[in-house]
């Protein structure tokens, strides 16, 4: 039956964007206590766009032809030449989206004025990446990175001029790229160099601007409800981060924002003392991914984590679900259980709700059927002390089996997953499946559908009601408890007293309980002696029919109860 219910939700999960690659993934992740996030691509929309080149005077432009000539042709080696992006005819292809992002911004197409003679890939450790060039025949280093990293190797800076000069402003500069990474601007800084690393002349930033997604807000309100701690996990500046996170809803006052670094330099111990308010990790790299991941699970967390690069997979890995996305490496989806074909953080709130829903699902499932289970075999013991052998024959048996065991499952695997399970808090890594509402719910009806079968077989009253003929008793009987388990399907469907509550988001119940009742009124009607069943007359069906509704008004009297002592129980 789980493998029925996780099946038949992975098609309805894939209209929402949700690939699940691993069936048990999608039912782990209702669980999920606390969901570390990437920001690029997940919150914000990833499309990410220059808006302006700022100079070392502060100046901004927020085009390139506007740039004095002089500087304009240092700027333009070092944003097209320290890039792994290039033009293919109209289109940018290869580097990551900050390279195309910067090469777009310039709109150089041809990229062969100058050799490049060696390149260093960007490295999330040092926070840069550079290129040397031969141009008028010196060897040119160009880094860019960090501003932070950048602006302490710099012991020059080029003017609007393009003059180079002494750097004697470097606090005015950091504290005017504050203002900019506070109103949630990325800075990239870009420097020149004689002598690699060393003696750097800055030449400039370029202010980037990722659109936070519409959805991202519906998202994380959807999760905070669910109360699922979600930790923003970014390579940006730690005031650029802040400004993401306070924008979204993320982070509020007294909520703890803390960068790769001062996370290193933290213990285990004091990671695990601070990470229920930590909502925010800036300029980090995979390896605090990982870390994140195993301090959360040594706390008995349940962890989600997302990525998308070959460095994410061993924390997708190791996290209980790992989510990766649709545009990123293979390597991380191998690794993940679930995959967000549209890198929206809405969807990962859905795949969410959809794990909660299977679980309540596989639980009100259970509940119907064991409920069917303690009536059959009770009556199975008592038959032969009250002289009924063989109230359910076998074949009879076999249709029984057919509605507890497959149509059952079909019919609760298809439970719409309702916004409210998000308001309730994440089950707990070592919580039982059957809980205390549940084990109430299935003694009490089901001692009840015994004891109303047992009455039926051996009061005198119902033997007079029916036709002389022990034929028509075991037809009714027959009868009588399928349609007892019809009923108490509609009981385990919901906690709430009105049972029809949401019945039309599950149209695949109504027709499997429909389909039951023509089956079992055609079996009562037309079964001879294959089914050993006699046609009833309709007073001795409405009998029946009256006698098994009555367990949907003593249920309703339960449900009473426990909301009247203030149990409020539920699956």
């Amino acid at each position: 039956m789980i493998t029925l219910v996780l099946s038949s939700n992975v098609k309805r999960m894939l209209k929402n964007n949700v690939l699940v690659r691993k069936l048990t993934g999608i039912e782990t992740a209702g669980s999920i206590n606390i969901l570390f996030s990437d920001k690029t691509g997940t919150i914000t929309k990833g499309n990410l766009e220059v808006t302006h080149f700022l100079d070392s005077d502060l100046k901004k432009y927020d085009s390139f032809d506007k740039i004095g000539n002089k500087l304009k042709e240092i700027a333009l080696i070092s944003l097209v030449y320290n890039n792994a992006s290039n033009y293919d005819k109209d289109k940018i292809i290869g580097g990551n989206i900050t390279d195309r992002a910067i090469l777009k911004f310039t709109n150089v197409k041809n990229k062969n004025k100058y050799d490049i003679i060696e390149t260093i890939p960007f490295d999330s450790k040092n926070k840069y990446s550079s290129t040397t060039i031969k141009y008028k025949n010196e060897n040119i280093y160009l880094i860019k990175g960090a501003p932070e990293v950048i602006l302490k190797k710099c012991e020059f800076y080029f003017d609007n001029e393009g003059n180079k000069k002494f750097l004697r402003k470097k606090v005015i500069i950091e504290d005017n790229l504050k203002k900019l990474t506070k109103e949630g601007n990325r800075i990239i800084a870009f420097a020149t160099s004689l002598e690699n690393a060393k003696n750097l002349t800055l030449v400039g930033f370029v202010l980037i601007k990722d659109e936070i997604r519409k959805e991202a807000f519906e998202g994380i309100e959807l999760v905070k409800k669910a109360s699922i701690q979600t930790v923003m996990v970014t390579g940006d500046n730690k005031l650029t981060a802040l400004a993401i996170a306070k924008e979204v809803g993320l982070y509020q006052d007294g909520d703890l924002i803390l960068t790769s670094d001062e996370m290193k330099n933290m213990s285990d111990e004091k990671l695990k003392e601070v990470l229920p308010k930590l909502r925010v990790v800036a300029r980090a790299i995979p390896q605090d991914k990982s870390r994140l991941v195993r301090v959360s699970q040594e706390l008995d967390l349940v962890v989600g984590m997302t990525g998308d690069g070959v460095n994410d997979a061993p924390a997708l890995k190791r996290a209980d679900v790992g989510f990766a996305f649709g545009s990123g490496t293979e390597v991380a989806k191998e690794a993940s259980e679930v995959v967000i074909l549209d890198n929206n953080f809405l969807s990962i709130a859905k795949a969410i709700l959809f794990g909660r829903t299977i679980f309540k699902s596989i639980r009100k499932f259970i509940i119907f059927q064991l409920t069917v289970n303690i009536c059959a075999v009770s009556l199975s013991i008592i038959g032969p002390f009250i002289g009924v052998d063989t109230p359910v024959t076998v074949i009879q048996m076999l249709w029984i089996n057919m509605v507890m065991d497959t149509l059952a499952a079909l019919a609760f695997s298809f439970e719409a997953p309702l916004k409210e399970y998000m308001c309730e808090l994440p089950k707990k890594r070592d919580e039982p499946i059957i809980n205390q509402y549940m084990k109430d719910e299935i003694l009490f009806t089901g001692i009840y559908s015994t004891l109303i079968c047992v009455l039926f077989l051996k009061l005198p009253i119902f033997h007079q009601l029916f036709r002389n003929g022990e034929q028509y008793i075991l037809t009714a009987f027959f009868g009588l408890f399928i349609f007892i388990s019809i009923f108490n399907s509609f009981n385990a469907r919901t906690h709430r007293l009105n049972l029809l509550s949401n019945l039309k988001t599950n149209k695949t119940f109504i027709v499997i309980i429909a389909f039951i009742f023509v089956v079992q009124v055609l079996l009562i009607y037309f079964g001879g002696e294959l089914f050993r069943t006699s046609g009833l007359t309709f007073l001795e069906f409405q009998i029946m029919f009256l006698l098994s509704f009555t367990v949907v008004p003593v249920d309703f009297l339960r449900k009473l109860y426990l909301r009247k002592k203030g149990i409020i129980g539920g699956v």
